[in-house]
């Protein structure tokens, strides 16, 4: 899905109808701006970029 396509609201509706979650209207709103950051946030994580050659890392130890 190409990020400009993404909407927040339409997103929370189909969620929320296929967890059958009962959404309150006076929630409704704070959700999608959360999901809206959310999309911030990972477009900033997706659009670095990552070498060819990198590799997993099969254990990760902090």
């Amino acid at each position: 899905m190409e990020s400009q396509d993404f909407d927040a609201g339409e997103y929370v509706e189909q969620m929320a109808a296929l967890l059958d979650l009962q959404l309150p209207d006076e929630y409704r709103d704070g959700v999608v701006a959360n999901f809206e950051r959310i999309r911030a946030i990972a477009q900033v994580v997706n659009s670095f970029p990552l070498p060819e050659e990198i590799e997993v890392a099969p254990v990760f130890e902090p």
